[in-house]
């Protein structure tokens, strides 16, 4: 295996019951590529993602980073090899404040460990993580709610809340489930504008319906129906084939 190759599976499947949620899914993605996948409502792409972080195990095949294989590692040992996820249920601290949320994340990342809450307070007052969380507010817009509860945010400041809190951890690999979902077009606009700064700085895999906000940014788009992936390649190649417009976009 090229060891460009940060994620590959081969071979996997994943079933539930009677229902085949994921059928022989071979993928792969090199070092610091921005990579979509698209697909209509259970095609299987956020079971896909769940695969990839540990939170499902396969029921047959393998997945793969940077060569070795990490198929039955638990999430928290993934994230231990720098690939962090969000979800499509934001995954933050309500009762936390912006700054503690994001201080945490990257307080784990620097000791390579987490701490109960009721102690995490204690470590914070540390110069390098201010400038740190300073520096990730800033580049998501929410420096001015530094103070503020989480759990009085609207949700886009909450999505974002969470991409501060993933790149903070400073991942090789950011797996990101409908990072648009829910959001209005200048939230999604301010998140399209980071995600383009970063890519080719960072791997990025990410599960989207808003095909044209994806084409902005990702290098190859995959396209998920009915458990398999039936293309990918390059954007406009990808959206032109005829398997894609027959089960995507139904023509």
């Amino acid at each position: 295996m090229d060891n460009s190759e940060i994620l590959m599976t081969k071979g996997v499947t994943k079933n539930f019951g009677d229902f085949t949620a994921l059928n022989d899914v071979d993928f792969e993605m090199k070092d610091k590529e921005a990579v979509g996948i698209i697909g209509p409502n259970g095609a299987g792409k956020t079971t896909f993602l769940n695969i990839i972080t540990g939170y499902y195990m396969p029921d047959k095949g393998n997945v793969f980073s940077e060569g070795k294989d990490i198929t039955h590692l638990s999430p928290a040992k993934r994230v231990a090899l720098k690939i962090a996820r969000t979800f499509q249920l934001v995954h933050v601290f309500d009762n936390l404040s912006v700054f503690e949320n994001v201080a945490l994340a990257f307080f784990r990342h620097k000791e390579g460990k987490s701490l109960p809450l009721r102690i995490f307070s204690q470590s914070l007052s540390q110069p390098l993580i201010d400038e740190k969380v300073s520096e990730y507010l800033q580049i998501f817009e929410l420096d001015h709610l530094i103070d503020e509860v989480v759990g009085n945010l609207p949700l886009g400041s909450k999505k974002r809340l969470e991409l501060a809190m993933a790149f903070a951890a400073d991942p090789k690999v950011l797996v990101l489930d409908e990072p648009f979902a829910g959001l209005g077009d200048q939230e999604i606009n301010e998140i399209v504008g980071v995600l383009k700064r970063y890519t080719h700085n960072k791997t990025i895999l990410i599960v989207e319906h808003k095909v044209s906000k994806l084409t902005e940014f990702v290098d190859r788009l995959a396209v998920m129906n009915e458990g398999e992936i039936i293309a990918y390649g390059g954007c406009q190649e990808t959206l032109n084939n005829p398997e894609v417009r027959r089960c995507y976009w139904k023509v």
